[in-house]
Parts: C-alpha cells; sequence; structure tokens
C-alpha cells in the first residue's frame, strides 16, 4: 500500500562540517546554496529533508554487509567496479532548480565504445556543468552531459574511451527486466564519498511514488524501487546490479529519518535514451502537465473506482493493485479543464494503462498529437482529448544575465512544485540589481520598468531599453505566494556589469555557449531636484529637531567582496559635516572599501551619487561626498563639538533603527571606555582598534545602527555607529555592536578634507587595550606613574598596553613597541586616554616612555603612513578573489607568506572544488615562487584552459599545502580589477582569456556578482546581503 512519503534525501556527497570558523585545509564538496554570497544551508521542511543528510554512527554501522559474498558475489563485484566512476563536478552558476555548487556522485560506464555514462539528474543538473570522471584505477577524464532528462533522475556523461589507457572499460548492461521482488542487489558506488563502496540490499517492493525532495528538483510520474541497502551522501548514480552482473536499477534517493531504506529508478527510460543516443535519434519527451501518483485500490474506490472497471483492471493486471491518479494539473497547460485532480486513469487510446512506465511510452511517441484519456471522476465515466506538449520547450536550455542577475523562463520543475502555470521570467540568481530585500531566488518578475515581461524574450527586450544607473520599478512574485505582488525600485548597473549575455546550452559540447546580447545604454546625466525635509516633533530644543536636516540615507552596494567583508550591500544614515561640499560622515561597516556604487538619499526625496573620498584606517568612520548642485534642498552642515563629552553628561540621541524610521529620546552617558572589537578569527575584515566608545542609557541605542548624541543647542557630541565584530560560530551570524565615537577626533581629519588636502596619516602598528592599576603594578611600573595617572584622568585609572602588533612590510628604523610594553607618554604627555593616541597621526616619530619587563624605557617610536592599507587592485583566478593581506590580515598575523592572499572564492568554481580557501596564501604556481601580484598574475594567465597546475598555498595558521587545481577560462576567466581614478567608477577591468588580454569584460564567463564566499562553506542566510 502506497502510504505517506517519509522523509527523503538525495546522494550527494554531505559537505564537511568544520568546527571551527577556519576554513579546513582540503575540501572536496560543498552543501547547498543559501538566498544570497553568501550562505548557504540545508533546508529542512516539514515532510522531507533537502539534499543533503548528516551520517550518524548508528548508520555508518548499517552499511557493512552482514557477512562475507559468496564466490559468484565477488567475481560479479570484480566486473563491476571496472565499470563504475566516481563523479567529481561542479554546477557553476545558479540554474533552475540547481544552485551553484561543487559535490561528488557516482555513475557507471553503459557504451564503453562511445564513452556513455549513467548518472543521475539531480549530479548533471539542469544548468552549466563542469566535472570530471575517476575510474577504479584512479585514470582521470574529462566528461560533460550530452542528456539530462527534464523529469526523471537520470542524465547520460560523455567522456572520451581512449584516455582510459592503463585499464580495459567495459560497459554494464542494463535490464530493467529482471527487477524483481525479492531479488538480492548491490549498490557499488562512492558511497559517503569513499572511492569504492558496496552496500548489499534486497528490492522489497516495486511500486513506490517518486519521493520528493522539499523544494529543488524532484522526479514524478514515475515509480521507484524500494530496497534496504543505507547507501548514503556520494553515492547518486550508483548501479544497482544483480548477481550476474547486470545494472537493473539506478540508485536516487533514500530515507533521511535514519532508516536504511533507499530508493531507486527504474532504468525503462534510460535505456530508452541510450538507445537513441546509440542510434543519432532525437529523445522525444512527451507531456500533458499532469502529474500522476500511484494510489492503491482501496483509496480509489473512495475516489470513484466501481467494481466493475476494479475488477477489470485486477483481471488485466493481476500482480498489480494500483492505479493512475491525477494529482497536480498545471493552469493553462494541455490538461487545464480537461483532467481534474482526483481523476483515476483507465485508459489511454483505448489501452488500459496502470503503470507509469507504459504511460511515459505512449506519450513520448505521440509529441504534437492528441491521445485520448478515459477517466473516472466520482464513478463518472470521462474521455477527453489533449494535445501532447513537448517537455522539451517547456524546461530550459538558456539564461540571459543582466546587471549581475540571472534569469530564465520558469520550468515545468518548478511549475509542477508550486502547482502554478509553466509561464513566467523566474530569476535563478536574484544578485547585483535584482538582490531586492526579503525575496531570495524562486521569484517571477511581472515588471520592469512598468513594462509587462511575459516571458524571456519580452524581458530582454525591455532589460535592453534601460540605461545605466537607472532606478526602475519592478513587480514580482514569488512561488511561495503568488496572492502577492511585491513593488520595489532597483538600481540599474551596467557599469560594472556592462554586458548582458546570453547563456544557451550545447548539448554536443557539453559547455554554455555564451553571446552577447546588448552593450549598455549611458546613464542619463543628473538634474537637480528640489525636496523639504520632514519636522521632528516632540523635542523641546529646536537646535536638537533642526538636525534632521543634517541626515542622509546612505547606501552601499559592492559588486565583488574584498577585504574579507561579508556582505555585497549595507545601508545606513550618515551625518553631512558640510553641505557647501556634500561631505558625509559614515560607518565603515557600511561603507567598507572604495569598489563600489554609493546612493545618498535627501529628505527622503532626493538620490544622488556619491563616491568615498576618506577611509579611516582605525576609528570606523568614512567620508562620502555627493555633488551638492544637485540638491536643491534646505540641507544643514551639522557642528561637531569640540570638546569630549563626559559619563553621566545629559544628552539627546538621535538615531535610525532598523526599518529606516528617526527615533529620539533624551538620556545620559553611561560610559566612555577604550574598546576592544573582537578580531573575527575565520576571515580577518576591518574593525576599529585604538578607539574609545560610548554607550548611553536608552534602549534606543541597542534598536539603532546609525545616529548621533547631540546636545541642547544642537551640537553633535557623538556619531552613533555600527562596529563590525567576529562571526559567532553558533549562529554563523556577524555579530555588531552600537556605539558612539565622539566629534573631537574627527575634526583634524575634516579640517584637511574641507580644505581640499587629501588627509596623510601616520599610525604606530600596534593595538592598545587598557589595564587597570593594580594590573600595571606588578608588570613594573612605579608608584610615582600610578600617582600622575589618579591625578591626570581622575575619571579612570587606566594606561595602555600592547596586545598586538601590526606586521609591517618594511623593517622602521628606531625603537619598537612590543607586546606585553605599557605605554606611559608620548612626546612628553601622559597617556590615559585613548583619544590621546591620535598624536600618533600627525607624528613620523613619536618620543615615548614605556615599561618592558618591569624596566622603564625611553623610545623613538616611527609610525607608518596610513595611505598604503587599502586595496588597491584585486584578481578573479578560478572564481578565487585574489588581492595582497589587507590590513586586517596584518593586524592579526605574526608574517606574511606572500603578497597574493585568497580573500573569498564563489561556489560551483574551481577554486570551491579543490579547496582554495579564503585565509590561504598563494606561495607557487608551478614550482615557481609568486611572492607578489605581479609574478602570480604573470605565472597564471600562461596556464593553458582546462589543464591542472600546482599550488603551493600556507594556510594562515602556518600549515604549507599542495594543491592540483584545473583551470576554467569558460566560465571563471582570470580578470583583474584596478583602481583607476581616470575611470568614472574609479576602477577598471582587465580580462585575460584565451591568450587574449581584454579591456573589460571578456565574452565568457557567468555572473557571479554576490556569490563570493569569505567564511565558512556552510554559512547562514542574514538580514543585509
Amino acid at each position: 500500500m502506497n502510504g505517506p512519503n517519509l522523509a527523503a534525501r538525495t546522494k550527494r556527497k554531505e559537505p564537511p562540517h568544520t568546527l571551527d570558523s577556519r576554513h579546513p585545509k582540503h575540501l572536496r564538496s560543498n552543501g547547498g546554496v543559501s538566498p544570497g554570497d553568501e550562505t548557504p544551508g540545508t533546508e529542512t521542511h516539514d515532510e522531507f529533508e533537502g539534499e543533503f543528510e548528516d551520517i550518524d554512527e548508528s548508520r555508518v554501522q548499517a552499511l557493512l554487509p552482514v557477512g562475507p559474498d559468496t564466490a559468484e558475489w565477488q567475481a560479479t563485484i570484480e566486473n563491476v567496479v571496472r565499470n563504475v566512476v566516481s563523479i567529481r563536478f561542479c554546477q557553476t552558476c545558479s540554474f533552475d532548480t540547481d544552485p551553484a555548487l561543487t559535490s561528488e556522485a557516482t555513475g557507471f560506464v553503459v557504451d564503453a565504445e562511445r564513452g556513455y555514462i549513467l548518472t543521475n539528474r539531480h549530479v548533471v543538473g539542469s544548468g552549466p556543468f563542469w566535472g570530471y570522471c575517476v575510474f577504479d584505477n584512479h585514470e582521470e577524464v574529462d566528461a560533460y552531459p550530452v542528456y539530462r532528462d527534464p523529469v526523471h533522475d537520470f542524465g547520460i556523461l560523455k567522456f572520451d574511451p581512449k584516455a582510459i589507457k592503463y585499464m580495459p572499460v567495459d560497459a554494464l548492461a542494463l535490464r530493467p527486466d529482471l527487477a524483481k521482488v525479492g531479488v538480492e542487489i548491490r549498490v557499488v558506488g562512492n558511497d559517503a564519498g569513499e572511492k569504492l563502496s558496496i552496500l548489499s540490499g534486497v528490492i522489497s517492493r516495486l511500486d513506490r511514488n517518486a519521493p520528493e525532495y522539499g523544494d529543488g528538483y524532484s522526479d514524478f510520474n514515475t515509480c521507484y524501487y524500494q530496497a534496504s541497502a543505507a547507501a548514503s551522501g556520494g553515492s547518486s548514480g550508483s548501479p544497482v546490479v544483480n548477481m550476474d552482473g547486470y545494472a537493473i536499477a539506478l540508485q536516487a534517493g533514500g530515507r533521511a529519518d535514519g532508516a536504511s531504506t533507499d530508493y531507486f529508478l527504474p532504468l525503462d527510460r534510460p535505456l530508452r535514451a541510450l538507445k537513441c543516443l546509440q542510434e543519432g535519434e532525437p529523445i522525444t519527451r512527451g507531456d500533458i502537465q499532469c502529474q500522476f501518483l500511484l494510489k492503491p485500490f482501496d483509496e480509489c474506490r473512495r475516489l470513484g473506482l466501481g467494481p466493475e472497471w476494479e475488477a477489470k483492471m485486477r483481471k488485466a493486471f493481476p500482480k498489480e493493485t494500483n492505479m493512475l491518479v491525477a494529482e497536480i494539473v498545471l493552469p493553462e497547460g494541455p490538461s487545464h479543464h480537461k483532467i481534474e485532480e482526483g481523476d483515476v486513469l483507465i485508459r489511454i487510446n483505448g489501452e488500459m494503462i496502470t503503470q507509469f512506465i507504459r504511460m511515459d511510452d505512449i506519450l513520448d511517441s505521440n509529441v504534437g498529437k492528441p491521445v485520448k484519456l478515459m477517466l473516472l471522476r466520482g464513478g463518472e465515466e470521462m474521455e477527453v482529448e489533449i494535445e501532447v506538449g513537448d517537455l522539451h520547450k517547456i524546461t530550459p536550455d538558456r539564461f540571459v544575465s543582466a546587471s549581475g542577475g540571472s534569469f530564465h523562463n520558469l520550468s515545468y520543475q518548478q511549475a509542477r512544485l508550486y502547482g502554478v502555470a509553466c509561464k513566467g521570467v523566474y530569476v535563478c540568481e536574484a544578485g547585483g540589481s535584482f538582490r531586492v530585500d526579503n525575496a531570495d531566488n524562486g521569484w517571477i518578475i511581472q515588471s520592469i520598468d512598468h513594462k509587462k515581461t511575459p516571458d524571456l524574450e519580452s524581458f530582454i527586450e525591455v532589460a535592453k531599453s534601460i540605461p545605466d544607473k537607472a532606478r526602475v520599478v519592478i513587480t514580482y512574485k514569488h512561488l511561495r505566494d503568488l496572492h502577492t505582488l511585491n513593488t520595489t525600485i532597483i538600481y540599474v548597473d551596467r557599469h560594472w556589469s556592462k554586458k548582458m549575455k546570453l547563456a544557451v546550452r550545447n548539448d554536443e559540447t557539453g559547455l554554455w555557449d555564451f553571446s552577447s546580447l546588448a552593450d549598455a545604454l549611458p546613464a542619463v546625466p543628473p538634474v537637480p531636484r528640489t525636496a523639504s525635509f520632514i519636522q521632528l516633533e516632540h523635542t523641546s530644543h529646536p537646535a536638537v529637531a533642526d538636525l534632521v536636516r543634517s541626515f542622509v540615507h546612505v547606501n552601499c552596494t559592492m559588486p565583488v567582496k574584498l577585504d574579507g567583508f561579508p556582505k555585497n550591500r549595507k545601508w545606513g544614515m550618515g551625518l553631512v559635516i558640510d553641505a557647501d561640499k556634500g561631505l558625509v560622515a559614515i560607518s565603515r561597516a557600511i561603507v567598507p572599501y572604495d569598489f563600489c556604487d554609493i546612493s545618498i538619499t535627501i529628505a527622503d526625496s532626493i538620490i544622488v551619487e556619491g563616491k568615498v573620498v576618506f577611509l579611516h584606517p582605525l576609528q570606523n568612520y568614512a567620508i562620502v561626498q555627493y555633488d551638492p548642485k544637485l540638491v536643491d534642498a534646505p540641507v544643514l552642515s551639522a557642528k561637531l563639538s569640540t570638546e569630549e563629552i563626559t559619563q553621566g553628561a545629559s544628552t539627546y540621541f538621535i538615531g535610525y533603527n532598523r526599518i529606516g524610521r528617526i527615533v529620539h529620546a533624551a538620556t545620559t552617558v553611561t560610559e566612555i571606555f577604550a574598546v576592544t572589537i573582537p578580531a573575527n578569527s575565520g576571515a580577518p575584515r576591518y574593525r576599529a582598534v585604538n578607539v574609545d566608545a560610548i554607550t548611553v542609557d536608552t534602549s534606543l541605542s541597542g534598536q539603532c545602527g546609525s545616529g548621533v548624541l547631540v546636545a541642547q543647542d544642537g551640537t553633535v557630541q557623538a556619531l552613533w555607529l555600527t562596529y563590525l565584530g567576529e562571526r559567532s560560530p553558533t549562529t554563523h551570524r556577524d555579530e555588531e555592536y552600537h556605539l558612539g565615537l565622539a566629534t573631537p577626533t574627527l575634526l583634524p581629519v575634516m579640517s584637511q578634507i574641507q580644505k581640499g588636502i587629501a588627509p596623510k596619516l601616520r599610525m604606530l602598528s600596534v593595538e592598545f587595550r587598557s589595564i587597570q592599576m593594580s594590573q600595571a603594578r606588578p608588570m613594573g611600573v612605579s608608584e610615582e606613574w600610578i600617582r600622575k595617572v589618579s591625578v591626570a584622568n581622575t575619571a579612570h585609572h587606566q594606561l595602555f598596553m600592547v596586545t598586538k602588533r601590526t606586521f609591517e612590510r618594511e623593517e622602521q628604523e628606531g625603537g619598537m613597541l612590543l607586546e606585553g610594553d605599557i605605554l606611559l607618554t608620548l612626546n612628553d604627555k601622559l597617556i590615559t586616554k585613548i583619544s590621546e593616541l591620535d598624536i600618533m597621526y600627525s607624528h613620523e616619530f613619536l618620543d615615548a616612555t614605556i615599561v618592558r619587563d618591569c624596566q622603564e624605557l625611553n623610545l623613538k617610536l616611527p609610525t607608518v603612513a596610513a595611505d598604503d592599507v587599502e586595496t588597491d587592485r584585486a584578481i578573479s583566478f578560478c572564481g578565487a578573489i585574489i588581492h595582497r593581506p589587507h590590513h586586517a590580515v596584518r593586524q592579526q598575523i605574526s608574517k606574511l607568506f606572500s603578497e597574493v592572499y585568497v580573500s573569498a572564492r564563489t561556489r560551483g568554481s574551481p577554486a570551491y572544488q579543490y579547496g582554495l580557501a579564503p585565509t590561504n596564501f598563494i606561495t607557487h604556481v608551478n614550482g615557481k615562487p609568486t611572492p607578489d601580484l605581479e609574478s602570480f598574475l604573470a605565472a597564471v594567465i600562461k596556464i593553458p584552459d582546462n589543464t591542472y597546475f600546482r599550488l603551493r598555498a600556507m594556510t594562515f595558521d602556518s600549515v604549507p599545502w599542495v594543491v592540483t587545481m584545473k583551470k576554467n577560462e569558460h566560465y571563471f576567466p582570470t580578470m583583474e580589477w584596478i583602481k583607476d581614478p581616470a575611470e568614472e567608477c574609479g576602477w577598471r577591468r582587465v580580462t585575460y582569456e584565451g591568450g587574449q588580454v581584454i579591456d573589460g569584460e571578456g565574452p565568457d564567463g557567468i555572473t557571479q556578482a554576490g556569490e563570493e564566499s569569505t567564511e565558512m562553506d556552510i554559512d547562514v542566510g542574514v538580514s543585509d546581503s
């Protein structure tokens, strides 16, 4: 009897889970992919688990056969294993139901002469595939898809048999007719990522419905076999063989709840597809856009099956206990208004039908022709004529990349999953401009710029006509909620992603062929606009209320992830500090680097472009600038206080909450302290150091990541900023701290910028933390110094100790500070407040008095220039983002192993597949040293496409290792981003592809916007994208 499907899993290899947040040195596969760069995760559904399954110890024991095989089985297995291959592959970008990922699975040779390998469709995938096969003797050969079934879980790969030189390659014969209940079987494959695993079982059922795997790909309109073999991740595509060595089924799925139950796909349809390929015939696939399920006779009786028809069916099919019942009828499809859910299928073209295999035979043979179906509906006989559609035509074989997103026509797979009409433009990669709030992949675009987009062709025509930097309205519906029409405004990027590309699947080469659809239209010049500000109500001080005219909304979008920064998009409130020059102060947690697009919204009305003019290396703020000529509004320059705010002082808090609304409250300063933001161990990224932080006594402070502290006269006493902290090892979310930064520290920098001078700061290459006198005394600080401290700073009796040195590339002349040193004075000034360290920003040398090992020393300390700490060049190679080690790396490391640092990588790329992880340093390419980016780039552009090369690398924790990788220029061409003030965007791109140097984008390559991972292999979705 067919009961409800229990939890099911597919058999891709489960990704390795690390215990800490540092990347493992070697990585062989990754798991599912999440909503945005950042963040994959295996989503668990109420009834079924997703694609991957954790393997527990109790189940591992169940994988082993009970006893030794007989001689017959041993001889069979010896012949079978030569035909079984381990498939290691990348699905290089999101497409249809498949995310970008790398994984492992199994396949087996079914035609040794032509080089055909049978595996699962969820391995081959619906989109771009790049992989290779490893035979039992460890010979490796490239493989590419020549067929993937639109519905059923099988696909066929092709390889060159001549490339296998050291073992004979045989083919397993496909014998679907030999699958019987009670037959003893062996599942031979790459189980749980092992090279070879042989698992035993017995077929117990031939008539179960196809398992559902929740969101994503699922097979349907076929029966599955059931057995207890307990195969696990990596065994997808394994042959299920009988004692005679015939393949009688294909491993596909299994229970995810710990039971050792596996599901096998019958080989009838794979055998037909193989014969068509061998004979050079097209593989026709027909469908009427209706899903049927096998339901037992007792349930069919309740649906209207009468005794007369039951008797006829049992007589015609004495071994059958099920009939086919309509489960889902797609709107606007061939079956719409002709078949209804619950209809019991009796005949097709006059032939009684109880099995999917025969139904498939009839539909595949009648594509474009009508068929007659006889149905029972509530006991009443119904006859309908339905034209059989071409299943390939409702299965997308192309996608369009534009402005960082990817799109194709909605597939039959997705339409069936959600029970919707098979039409519309589906967003398969919601990146770049199309990364809308609260919407992941899985939505259908209804219109762009007030123009309907019912299909991909109309979408292309509309997208072509939109100029760069335009803001247009889009409407969309999510497949999970078609009742709601969502409307949003997007900023169209055609400068970082200039080309609109069309990718079309080529089943002859196995590649996706790229072509350019249109060049970007230039941006429309901005025009001045007028606006007025809101009135802040219920404030007792007019000067405070007037400060709303100094607030602007800043949105920052990063096309490429640099410097370990985890997000592609951030927003916050900025404070206008010079309205005449358009200068705005903002947190570096919002604007982390200058490879970005900045939009500044004034008075909630006028949107203007901004550019970065200054990034403070330590104090967590940036200065951005807009063109004030474009703004006709009473913008007010905030008056910054020249006096330090004190603990216990009354102040007024004005902030922007999480939904961008202004909130305010009278409050008091609770604490001013030298903050220590925890370093992120998984991927170093910018954090504030050597800075005082302010806290206040209001709950609003925790709700607001942007704001100010204001005196009664409207003077801004502190900026309220977001400070990016560490990533939580439990939630995998980035911690953020909301703290105040006193305004006097900004004044020296601001005065230079206002005069048109680029600040040239200098700094001590160390990180300090405060210590109390109880700690200072045993470390050698004299009673005299302790007395001086108590006089100099009555609020905090503290000194500062060096906790970490920043690695500097060049040796410094003069003395230097060491970990554990206690700083007493700089230039004869006793240092008891972190703000007093600001003296270092304007001096090349500092006279210091310190205590080291209980000895008082006088040193001449050199400072280092801060104008070389920002990243100004990045290379994208094999999906890895590589640049010089940024400042945060040097703050956390004691030695640089090279100037070639892996900052991020793209899912589905060679870097992901072969384990080149963020925080690795590359020291050699093919044995040649690569100490810097120039030597690295020179070495890698010489590597021929689709060939292996060797990288020597060093982990962040000083562990050397070697990785062999294969280059893939077709999907991941080598690109270089170079900071160039002469460019309109401030950066220019150079592509190295096919031995050519191309200014800008090359002809090939997939959309990678928003895909890079800077942290763990398994990330979690976060609020900001």
